[in-house]
């Protein structure tokens, strides 16, 4: 389940879907929603991690060039590997065939002319304006306005890792493979003619389609895959976000411009995964990568961030920092040599506006100035219930897999102790979170994998409630008591007293902001001090990247695989940001790739949600389903666990009707 970051790429009718591998799909998803409580803005404490105070390196784990490999011819492959076919698919395709199948429940007029307020309206508007375009009906000259909460920190691929990057360079980049709604995987046809599995599960072969070029015109081949992996794989890269996953692959070796093999380290049950990973153009990078291995100082490498050379069904066009990022339709995606070889993308612009708060956003939505837009609580409640909204727009909710969290850096003197981490779970106020900041639209998270999930734990891990008494009881014994009679709880540490007061760095949205205030409001009445923080979206990256923060409120998107999620676990895992380590987690995901046995991989999962649960590394708590605004121009969106875009076709079946 858990996922963005290592990557899985897909390519459908104009939607590259990439879903990184190793936290789940949006990384810090952009959250907010207008809260009654406001917050004193105060400096950070000056007490910092010890970790960093030390000027010790960061824990991950040491990364290796790759060893050298003697590549065993191709016919000896074919004469050894016993093939195994698999998938190759449309992801549209697939949708339109899974719709002919369901009943629909009302016209288009009808379902435009109702106000979301019951199940009923909203299974009404989902199946009548969720439906693909029949022929002739799409307007292919359309163009979209989509919202995104925050710039790009970057336009390579491979780079990839916030929530803003995976739906705009989904739409840009190049990629083999994809998953549909049920998260199963397959080889895109877009892109791939066939995809073979040898029966020791150690090769997977690849043969490319021949008519696919970049946005430059150059041809794409298999070896710009293979150049990708072992740019992917240069230790002085720093893309830990699509590395994860990737360095389970010994080698990609590209045999012609077409054939291509993976080589596995072993045979796991996630190598479906691990071959799944962005695409850079050969062509461009080989003259730039090993004297600029940042991929971004240089000024070959500033050039291509505001000019990138794309392999996805769209290139971007215009690029203006803080403000909009435009795409266009590519017409040598679709057609070659004036012959068309895949369908066209639905849109032929796609224009993102960045706009971070929440209450400016909802006003472009209701002005006609963008065509969706993820609902914050109160705005799904409150705000878009009159003719104001409804005017131009409707809405839609369906469950979606993304969990926020407070994470507890346990590298710092205040978190290191399992005691205290409890403590601050029977600290706060869960329920007057879920009911009033969130308008009990959310449902209470108790740990990693979504209930239900075929990973999760089949026991009933309660999700936490506010007991003070619990929380207190906990932190005397931990040591955290107040010695000086001044009202906030201190320790003596190193032979020194310290104060039991840290900072919270949140996103400035105004949930994230108003829970972190709740829960400073709920500290304070056990003796805790704590400082809330907020800060950009690229800063908050920044300094959980880095580990320089003591605790922090994110949330992760799900991933295709429970497996995604050791790149938030694992010791010294890269997306690891509160520098947890247990050592049976650790074996468990291990034992977990190499089981193919589902019901048996599960147990595995399960026990790691148990064992999270009781070390309480993150404070979980909601589930944050999906509630987006469309505009009434807009067609087609179908929901998935990862919400209406990060899957095949996700973006791809969105269309405009042509205008009477």
């Amino acid at each position: 389940m858990q996922k963005v970051v290592g990557c899985e790429s897909s390519v459908s009718r104009g939607n590259t879907s990439i879903a990184i591998y190793c936290c789940l799909l949006l990384c810090f998803v952009c959250v907010g929603c207008g809260g009654s409580k406001s917050v004193q803005q105060t400096p950070p404490s000056e007490l910092t991690a010890s970790a960093e105070a030390r000027k010790e390196p960061l824990p991950v784990a040491e990364l290796q060039p790759l060893n050298p490999f003697d590549v065993p011819k191709l016919s000896d492959l074919d004469k050894e590997a016993n093939w195994i076919d698999r998938p190759v698919r449309d992801g549209l395709v697939l949708l339109r065939e899974s719709q002919s199948k369901e009943k629909v429940l009302g016209s288009v007029d009808t379902a435009l002319g109702v106000s979301n307020n019951s199940p009923e309206s909203n299974d009404l508007i989902l199946s009548a304006l969720g439906r693909l375009p029949e022929d002739g009906e799409a307007d292919y000259s359309a163009r979209i306005d989509r919202h995104v909460g925050g710039d790009l920190g970057s336009t390579n691929p491979i780079m990839i890792s916030t929530s803003a990057e995976f739906d705009i360079l989904g739409l840009t980049g190049f990629g083999l493979f994809s998953f549909g709604r049920d998260l199963e995987p397959f080889a895109t046809s877009e892109t791939v003619q066939t995809w073979q599995t040898s029966t020791d599960r150690m090769l997977d072969k690849v043969v490319l389609r021949d008519d696919l070029v970049w946005s430059d015109g150059h041809p794409i081949t298999a070896h710009d895959i293979a150049f990708t992996f072992k740019v992917i794989m240069d230790p002085q890269v720093p893309v830990p976000a699509v590395r994860s996953g990737t360095d389970q692959l010994r080698w990609v070796e590209a045999y012609d411009d077409q054939t291509l093999v993976f080589f596995h380290k072993e045979a796991l049950a996630t190598n479906v995964w691990n071959i799944n990973f962005p695409v850079l153009p050969k062509h461009i990078y080989e003259k730039t990568w090993e004297a600029d291995p940042t991929l971004k100082d240089s000024a070959e490498h500033v050039q291509l961030e505001q000019s990138p050379v794309c392999g996805g069904p769209y290139e971007i066009v215009e690029r203006k920092r803080g403000q909009q990022i435009v795409l266009r339709r590519r017409k040598n995606w679709s057609s070659i040599q004036g012959k068309q070889v895949r369908e066209r993308p639905y849109f032929e612009e796609v224009r993102f506006r960045i706009i971070e708060d929440p209450n400016t956003t909802l006003l472009a939505l209701k002005k006609g100035e963008i065509h969706e837009m993820i609902l914050q609580p109160e705005q799904w409640t409150t705000q878009t219930i009159g003719t104001d909204f409804y005017e131009r727009n409707t809405k839609a909710t369906a469950p979606e897999w993304v969990s926020f969290h407070f994470g507890w850096n346990i590298e710092t003197i205040f978190f290191r102790d399992r005691r205290v981490r409890r403590a601050m779970s029977y600290a706060f106020d869960h329920d007057e979170m879920l009911e009033e900041l969130c308008y009990s639209l959310y449902d209470p998270c108790a740990g990693i994998f979504y209930p239900g999930a075929w990973m999760a734990s089949t026991k009933k891990l309660d999700p936490y409630k506010q007991d003070l008494d619990k929380a207190e009881a906990l932190l005397d014994e931990a040591g955290w008591i107040d010695r000086d009679n001044d009202g906030i709880r201190d320790k003596e540490i190193d032979g020194r007293v310290v104060p039991f007061e840290f900072s919270i760095i949140v996103n400035q949205q105004p949930l994230r902001i108003a829970i972190c205030t709740l829960l400073k409001e709920n500290l304070d009445q056990i003796g805790i001090r704590l400082n809330v923080r907020p800060v950009e979206s690229t800063v908050l990256q920044d300094l959980t990247l880095n580990r320089k923060f003591q605790a922090y409120l994110g949330g992760w998107g799900s991933g295709t695989d429970p497996d995604t999620s050791e790149n938030l676990w694992k010791t010294g895992a890269m997306r690891n940001f509160c520098n947890y380590s247990n050592p049976e987690v650790d074996r468990l995901y291990a034992e977990g790739r190499q089981e193919f046995d589902r019901s048996k991989r599960a147990e595995k999962y399960g026990r790691i949600q148990e064992i999270l649960y009781d070390d309480q590394p993150y404070t979980w708590l909601y589930w944050r389903n999906s509630f987006y605004g469309f505009s009434k121009d807009v067609r087609g969106y179908v929901f998935s666990p990862r919400g209406p875009y990060h899957y095949s076709p996700g973006f791809g079946s969105l269309w405009k009707p042509q205008q009477e």
